[in-house]
């Protein structure tokens, strides 16, 4: 009897009960306090953490975080502000006082501020933050400078405040660095600070994702100050890195905003950038032919660590990512190239978490191609192929090559076996690849970060369908069946995005339902044309839907209020 009962299974946790660690890696969790089974073994007590709905939930943190750093920027654009919310400390106070330091109050990602170095200066008339956010020099006279730029940069408090309200963004934008280094960096010598391009393209994030908030108020000057360090970065070997990291910033900053020319030149440079100096293959340690006439390559210095080998290995996803998928939506070609062999393949590892680098839990590849062992179907054992960034990366993929397939495609010519092979198979690729995806009604049990990233993963991934099916959908009954089946499926999606999502999603979610839209504008026009007794209800509910959405979004991404115009000046002449 005692061994029955000894090998009788625990019983099954109700959804949403387990541990945040464990729904992230999709263990089964036994919902023990303070810390589970699970976590306990893997020796992360402190990781454990519940989100059982008693409390508030991660996004409701999040956004009362971002009001305490807006908050406390206020207060340091004007000392005579004050806030019953936060208390405010003298910066003359610790500017005297080499023990003091200052922190955001309530802040989960809290550390002492040390001020013995900042700009203020008890003797100005003037608070020397706000002369920064004006873009005014500080009266100080031992301004925070650096080599590479003539203005002074934020004290030391602001950057880091500024970094904050950037970092629950941070998977929105992609940039793939440890923000817990990028904050400290801010203490360090100038020699070996990240350079002002990139501190300054962060700071703009910073203040874009505030909108409509004070702070947004200062876009404008982080902008004028980051492109105005990039002709500086540039001289800087060392400094190729920011240059690429801050180029992405700048890319999806104007992408997102509607200015389309200037997007699409930051994102060319930074894939030109990330080729020539080998990052795509950067693990491998490969070296291009040369000879005589060769100008010497860019080549990056070792990393120093995991952490530093990770951000590279994220960076030049960001790169691929921003390069596949604007790509599609700018219609032009992509800049790093399709080529499987010779120096320009990719053979970086999947992007992993960033807690998996800390680790040292980084992917050992010899001479693996990435990108083409996926389309290629072979199997795998690489553990970073799975992470919430890496089937973002792939849905990138498939979302290019499938408009690359179909654009190829002469109508008057009849397909050839080539075409239909490889179609058959792209198709199969991405079909397969959504069933390895987390079904979309189990989206709300997820963790708020997970969410936003399987949001645009699928999105992407029924896009591409929709993006492979739709020029032969006027043609043929069964490509435009499963065109608008995909289409159905982003409005399913869209059902279980809240209100509270839309300001995490990524904008590359925009063009994707305008996709989306035009396929059911389509069916919309057949309905009514051809079948006139037939109720086109449900059609103009799946596009209220779509309508509904592209609107919201469009509130933090002007882009998208373009294509919202459009759709409502078709749908006006129906």
């Amino acid at each position: 009897m005692a061994s029955n009962q000894s090998t009788t299974p625990p019983p099954t946790l109700q959804r949403g009960k387990a541990c945040l660690r464990c729904r992230k890696r999709k263990m089964r969790c036994d919902g023990s306090k303070p810390a589970c089974q699970q976590c306990v073994r893997a020796k992360q007590h402190d990781a454990c953490q519940y989100d059982d709905g008693k409390g508030k939930t991660r996004t409701q943190l999040l956004r009362e975080h971002i009001e305490r750093l807006e908050q406390r920027i206020r207060e340091l654009e004007d000392p005579e502000y004050t806030s019953p919310s936060v208390t405010l400390h003298d910066p003359h106070r610790h500017g005297r006082s080499e023990s003091s330091s200052s922190s955001l109050t309530g802040s989960p990602a809290s550390t002492g501020f040390s001020l013995s170095v900042s700009s203020f200066s008890p003797s100005a008339n003037n608070s020397p933050q706000s002369s920064w956010i004006q873009g005014i020099p500080s009266p100080s006279p031992t301004p925070f400078t650096d080599i590479y730029h003539e203005e002074p940069q934020p004290t030391i408090e602001l950057a880091q405040t500024l970094v904050d309200v950037f970092f629950s963004h941070s998977r929105q934008s992609l940039l793939g660095l440890h923000m817990g280094r990028l904050r400290e960096s801010f203490t360090r010598p100038v020699m070996e600070q990240h350079h002002p391009v990139l501190t300054n393209a962060i700071f703009l994030w910073a203040c874009y994702i505030s909108r409509p908030g004070p702070l947004s108020t200062h876009e404008s000057h982080y902008l004028s100050r980051a492109l105005d360090s990039l002709s500086d970065a540039i001289q800087y070997q060392n400094r190729l890195l920011d240059v690429i990291q801050a180029s992405c910033l700048l890319s999806v900053y104007f992408l997102s905003n509607g200015r389309s020319l200037e997007g699409s030149y930051h994102a060319n440079a930074a894939a030109s950038l990330a080729i020539q100096c080998g990052l795509h293959g950067a693990m491998t340690n490969r070296s291009p032919f040369e000879t005589t006439a060769s100008i010497s390559p860019f080549k990056l210095d070792p990393p120093k660590d995991a952490i530093e080998q990770g951000e590279r290995i994220l960076t030049f996803w960001h790169v691929f990512v921003l390069d596949r998928c604007w790509s599609v939506v700018l219609h032009k070609p992509v800049t790093i190239p399709h080529g499987s062999d010779g120096y320009a393949s990719i053979t970086m590892p999947w992007p992993q978490d960033m807690e998996e680098y800390v680790a040292g839990q980084i992917d050992d590849l010899h001479s693996f191609h990435t990108v083409r062992s996926f389309f290629e179907h072979q199997v795998t054992n690489v553990r970073g192929g799975f992470s919430p960034l890496a089937l973002r990366v792939k849905a990138s993929a498939l979302f290019e090559r499938a408009h690359h397939l179909a654009s190829t495609w002469d109508q008057p010519l009849v397909m050839s076996s080539a075409f239909t092979d490889d179609f058959q198979t792209l198709e199969h690729t991405i079909a397969r690849f959504i069933q390895t995806l987390i079904p979309v009604h189990q989206l709300d049990a997820t963790v708020p970060d997970e969410k936003h990233a399987y949001i645009a993963t699928h999105t992407l991934a029924h896009a591409a369908m929709i993006n492979l099916y739709y020029p032969f959908g006027a043609e043929d009954p069964v490509s435009y069946e499963k065109c608008l089946r995909a289409a159905r499926c982003l409005v399913s999606i869209i059902k279980h995005i809240a209100d509270t999502d839309y300001e995490y999603l990524d904008p590359i979610i925009g063009p994707c339902w305008t996709c989306a839209v035009d396929t059911l504008i389509r069916e919309l026009n057949v309905i009514e044309s051809s079948w006139p007794l037939v109720s086109s209800s449900d059609v103009r509910s799946e596009i209220g839907t779509m309508l509904y959405a592209m609107n919201n979004l469009s509130a933090r991404f002007p882009l998208l209020g373009y294509s919202v115009a459009k759709v409502q000046k078709r749908l006006s002449g129906l």
